[in-house]
């Protein structure tokens, strides 16, 4: 059955069905290219009539994963210039008073978008969760640094989304003022920033930070990646001569430089900056309602499936220690824990803490109260995933239909039962449903069979990166 909401801009057409409307690829911004392109996001034009909103809008120009990852996280290409859109899930289309979840998807702000079917927010709707979930611009189109161009785009790009939830909410049956954003990666990461902007005051409350905490760098740094591109299409470094290349080999240049990158072992990417803007340089402390944490083995997505972690030998291992400046004795602890690991395993986890758990617990640690952290342990069987990067959205969204690419067959559904349940309650009432962050460092550890809280887990080798 079709169904009718107003918007600020005009009239759009959803599809409801058992009891759950979806509105699909709603414009929040004009389309970022011809005089826009490089650009703050502008003003949606209003529209007369009804706009159907029945399908995925455009996604953000972009190239797929690299292989093998392009196997394990789809990432759907819809072609077209009106990719600053959104997609909206309710039960109640009409004037209501629902929690919101907005969702910021992740992929090392140069891929993902908000049309994966792991995404879909059925069950956050059919639980009493307005959901929401946004593209934005990605690669050097949303974060490449230039000096005639405005920083930070793509967060830009988020910061008018949430706005259009602050406006528009209300016809969808949410409360605008009991937002929640939620975000995995790139996505988390884009949050930390947007919980320190002031631009962002007054547009959410509380906020879920999935795998990614904190990090910003200067601008020289971030520029770095455009000066990069810009010897591949020997132009200059400025948006003028970027707008003035086709967008395809734009895209092929940005892949070129950027292709091989990962978390884990670094190299030329692309980043939020700290421009005294949108992003200050002597951020405020966060004041949103905060639930976050990790993935116990986020660094399999990158080493396993490449082959990897087979590849790194104990001289291997020895360079990075060097080259990182880690103490001998720290890889002693993380090998005495871990009988019969690989050296690419224990480098993997030594990566993970540092680049992942260890700033994350050090913002639970600055924070006096109102913050819950969480720990997925469940093992894909999947290629040796273990408990990688990305497993636990399609739990977080009791969505284990999609995504059986990371989960395999048979993924346990009282996990998804009890992972979605907490984001829930989180995102109703700021309490996910164990105790807050305190001097005992209680983590909820996910797994299956059965979830519980665990005092400080593995807190000899965290308090190394603190």
């Amino acid at each position: 059955m079709d169904v009718i909401a107003p918007t600020r801009q005009g009239e759009v057409r959803g599809r409801s069905e058992e009891g759950i409307a979806a509105f699909l690829g709603i414009p929040y911004a004009a389309p970022p290219f011809g005089a826009h392109r490089f650009r703050a996001p502008a003003p949606v034009e209003p529209w007369e009539g009804v706009r159907d909103a029945l399908e995925y809008g455009p996604t953000a120009p972009k190239r797929p994963y690299r292989p093998p990852l392009d196997q394990l996280i789809p990432d759907p290409d819809i072609p077209g210039d009106d990719c600053l859109n959104l997609n909206v899930w309710t039960p109640s289309v009409g004037e209501g008073r629902l929690p919101v979840l907005v969702w910021i998807h992740g992929g090392s702000l140069r891929n993902g978008s908000a049309a994966l079917p792991l995404y879909d927010g059925r069950a956050f709707a059919r639980d009493g969760v307005v959901l929401v979930s946004i593209n934005y611009r990605l690669g050097v189109e949303g974060f490449g640094v230039f000096p005639d161009a405005p920083d930070n785009r793509g967060l830009l790009d988020q910061l008018a989304a949430l706005a259009w939830v602050q406006e528009n909410i209300t016809a969808f049956g949410g409360d605008p003022g009991n937002v929640t954003v939620c975000g995995e990666s790139a996505g988390a990461i884009s949050i930390a920033a947007l919980m320190t902007s002031p631009r962002a005051a007054g547009l959410f409350r509380r906020a879920v930070l999935q795998s990614g905490p904190p990090h910003t760098v200067p601008r020289d740094r971030g520029a770095k990646v455009v000066r990069s591109i810009a010897r591949a299409l020997r132009v200059p470094a400025t948006a003028e001569a970027f707008a003035a290349v086709d967008r395809e080999w734009l895209l092929d240049a940005q892949a070129a430089v950027t292709g091989k990158a990962n978390p884990i072992s670094g190299g030329p990417g692309f980043y939020i900056v700290t421009d005294g803007d949108v992003v200050p340089a002597d951020p405020p402390l966060p004041e949103a309602d905060l639930l976050l944490g990790t993935n116990r083995e986020e660094y399999r997505l990158w080493l396993v499936p490449t082959g990897a972690v087979d590849r790194i030998t104990n001289l291997t291992l020895r360079l990075a220690l060097l080259k990182f400046r880690i103490a001998g004795r720290v890889a002693r602890l993380y090998r005495a824990a871990r009988p019969g690991a690989k050296p690419g395993e224990i480098l993997g986890e030594m990566a993970t803490d540092l680049l992942l758990r260890g700033p994350i617990n050090r913002l639970a640690d600055s924070r006096p109260s109102r913050t819950f952290v969480y720990e997925f342990a469940w093992r894909s069987p999947a290629m040796d995933l273990g408990a990688c990067h990305a497993l636990e959205i399609g739990f977080v969204f009791d969505n284990l239909w999609s995504g059986t690419e990371l989960t395999g067959p048979g993924a346990p559904q009282p996990l998804a039962d009890a992972m979605h349940r907490a984001w829930v309650a989180f995102a109703t009432s700021g309490d996910p449903g164990w105790p807050a962050w305190d001097a005992s460092r209680p983590v909820m550890v996910f797994d299956d069979p059965g979830s519980g809280v665990v005092l400080a887990p593995r807190d000899d080798e965290l308090r190394e990166w603190l």
